[in-house]
């Protein structure tokens, strides 16, 4: 798959100086969320929540030329579904097999960040997302500890040529299905039992041009898991498959970027027993994002992001009509306009506000009345970060 030339002599101090180095860098944020009905990331309907912030530390070593050890330690709040205290977000031993001017190959092992879309990598430091709150049809929040990474082993390879970069990762790993927000998100309340992690593939290939204009991806995993039953538990020893492809595309000019990621997720639910949970379906979302660097520290934001749970049923009239519940629970359109300051390399404030129409990304952890959720709705956040 790779081409890789000899490694010259001169590139081998660059690579010594950098061994035995033991590098510490971190974040935190606070943020504030404002909206005029429904709850996100805490009681945000009325006076707003301060429930949102995220503190996080890093460390990576490297004692050798081929294997470097990396690790983050998280605190975050945000809402009900994120009170965890610190967990351990990654925490990885690389290999590098092969690590040359042209391309390298390796192996992680450990807990990786899952290969998703463009922004599901770096998607727990602020700097790193385009927004506050990324674009929810495609990087769920309520589902945030599922995405960001799991435990197992991944492949990674990258080329470097001429005529672009190429870059693969594969991993056979176990998800993170454990906490209340997961479990509610997918069975609906918190149940007697608990889901149970099982092997499950994720994995991308990345192109980008040498001079970084254009980029595209294709990613996707199946995520599969287990339902232990508790005591007096409605439910049966089911199952859950869950499998996102997502198409990635960017462009970049010297002022501006153009980004727009679209996905299918197929999502089926067996053997639990009970119908309502005999479910297959697949779910579509699509965003496209403009971003506008107004000066070299000030940047401003526009997004449409939409999303169907179910893509035969995109107004949910059918999910109504079964289920009795309103059909605004099938959907969001969400329009997003943002502004963000680099007030320094290592501080940065950033305002956004969402007209949204659709319920179907709320957290039912945040909103306990899900029932009562108003189909329109809009969202004002803020946010401070800082990093060292």
């Amino acid at each position: 798959m790779l081409f890789l030339p000899t490694t010259s002599l001169a590139d081998q101090p660059v690579q010594n100086e950098s061994l035995n180095s033991l590098r510490i860098n971190g974040f935190l944020s606070q943020g504030y969320v404002k909206t005029d009905q429904n709850n996100f990331f805490g009681k945000s309907d009325g006076k707003g929540s301060l429930d949102f912030r995220e503190l996080g530390l890093a460390a990576s070593l490297r004692p050798t030329e081929k294997l470097q050890l990396s690790g983050q330690l998280l605190w975050r709040r945000a809402g009900e579904g994120s009170r965890r205290g610190i967990s351990i977000d990654f925490g990885f031993l690389d290999y590098s097999f092969v690590t040359r001017p042209a391309g390298e190959l390796g192996i992680r092992l450990g807990r990786t960040k899952n290969p998703l879309g463009f922004y599901n990598d770096t998607r727990d430091v602020p700097f790193t997302r385009p927004s506050i709150i990324l674009p929810q049809s495609i990087y769920f929040d309520r589902t945030r500890n599922l995405a960001l990474a799991s435990d197992g082993a991944q492949l990674y390879g990258e080329s470097r040529t001429d005529w672009g970069n190429l870059t693969a990762q594969f991993g056979t790993v176990f998800p993170q299905v454990h906490d209340r927000d997961t479990e509610v998100s997918i069975l609906g309340a918190n149940r007697p039992g608990d889901l149970k992690t099982r092997l499950s593939y994720v994995g991308r290939v990345v192109y980008e041009l040498p001079n970084g204009r254009f980029r595209f991806a294709v990613s996707g995993a199946q995520v599969n898991a287990g339902y232990d039953p508790g005591a007096d538990d409605r439910l049966a020893s089911g199952s859950l498959k869950f499998t996102p492809l997502i198409l990635s595309a960017q462009y970049n000019a010297e002022r501006w970027s153009i980004t727009s990621e679209y996905a299918l997720r197929m999502f089926q639910l067996q053997n639990f027993g009970i119908r309502a949970f005999e479910q297959k379906f697949t779910g579509e979302s699509i965003y496209l994002q403009g971003t506008y660097r107004l000066t070299p520290k000030w940047e401003a934001m526009l997004r449409y992001d939409l999303l169907f749970t179910d893509r035969t049923d995109r107004n949910g009239k059918e999910y109504a009509a079964t289920t009795g519940r309103p059909a605004h629970f099938r959907f969001a359109r969400d329009v997003t306009i943002g502004l963000r300051w680099n007030v320094t390399p290592s501080i940065m404030l950033a305002t956004e506000y969402h007209h949204i129409n659709g319920t179907a990304w709320l957290s039912n952890l945040d909103n306990p009345d899900i029932a009562h959720a108003k189909q329109h709705w809009n969202l004002f956040s803020f946010q401070a970060s800082y990093r060292f």
